[in-house]
């Protein structure tokens, strides 16, 4: 019987990043396969097609398509350097422009990322806009995006206990406070969701641990638990030492809403009815 596949936008939302900033982005190594191309040397030649059309456009190729070398394991502890970019949504529009169209997929990803460049470019437009819990509700959803990327890569690494891992990272960032210590703080009720309960400063600061880490991990190659743990960890001391070299206030000391997104969904649900 032959394979049959589900062309859906998840398929390119299982390959998306997001950086401490909140941007989208996307690996050409990753998105090659889910085109349907078998080859990079068949694929960077639309690459290159999609960057010619990037600077035919009047934009600046080298913000949209960022060169990287990176070091993979071939087994038997052996790497090797292979070339690869780090794509934004424009990247990808001009890529899949390029495809070949008689690939089933590529109708679906034109459609997908002209979709997306339009919603970021209205969302970048409104952020500033916004309300401080909008402004809550908009990093939240980042950082769920940011929390389900880093855990498949954290999974990719070896990571078993996902609770040691999290807490590696907020340990250092709260000054030794683990998740259930900042619950505790906040004076949260049991299983109550803490990242529900921050305002968008702290939301952005977890944001910022959550993309570096997931970066750490693919970017550096991490294998093992441990060395896991260990990349969560820095990162975490490292994002708190950058909040106290600035003179901002530290994650542990920001105030906690009144309300928690929870409550918030509810009042509009009661609202919309």
């Amino acid at each position: 019987m032959n394979e049959i596949k589900e062309y859906t936008e998840k398929l390119f939302e299982d390959i998306k990043h997001i950086d401490e900033f909140g941007n989208e982005y996307w690996y050409a190594r990753e998105l090659m396969p889910v085109l349907e191309y078998k080859e990079w040397r068949k694929f960077i030649k639309v690459i290159e097609k999609a960057i010619e059309a990037c600077a035919g456009s009047n934009y600046c190729e080298v913000n949209h398509f960022v060169f990287k070398d990176k070091m993979v394991s071939i087994g038997s502890n052996t790497t090797r350097k292979i070339t690869d970019y780090k794509l934004t949504r424009y990247a990808c529009y001009l890529i899949v422009q390029n495809c070949n169209p008689r690939i089933k997929i590529i109708s679906l990803a034109q459609t997908y990322f002209a979709i997306q460049t339009r919603k970021q470019e209205l969302l970048e437009k409104e952020y500033n806009s916004l309300s401080e819990d909008d402004k809550r509700f908009y990093q939240r959803n980042l950082i769920k995006k940011g929390n389900y990327s880093l855990n498949q890569t954290a999974n990719k690494a070896g990571v078993k206990n996902f609770d040691k891992f999290h807490n590696a990272g907020y340990r250092e960032l709260y000054n030794g406070e683990t998740a259930d210590d900042i619950a505790k703080r906040k004076g949260l009720r049991y299983r109550e969701d803490i990242l529900d309960n921050m305002g968008s400063e702290e939301l952005g600061a977890n944001l910022f641990r959550i993309t570096q880490t997931e970066a750490a991990l693919r970017e550096d190659n991490i294998e093992g638990e441990y060395t896991a743990n260990k990349t969560h960890y820095d990162i975490g001391k490292n994002i708190r030492e950058t909040i106290k070299k600035n003179h901002r206030t530290m994650p542990e000391d920001l105030p906690t809403p009144e309300k928690s997104l929870k409550e918030l969904e509810k009042k509009k649900e009661i609202e919309t009815f």
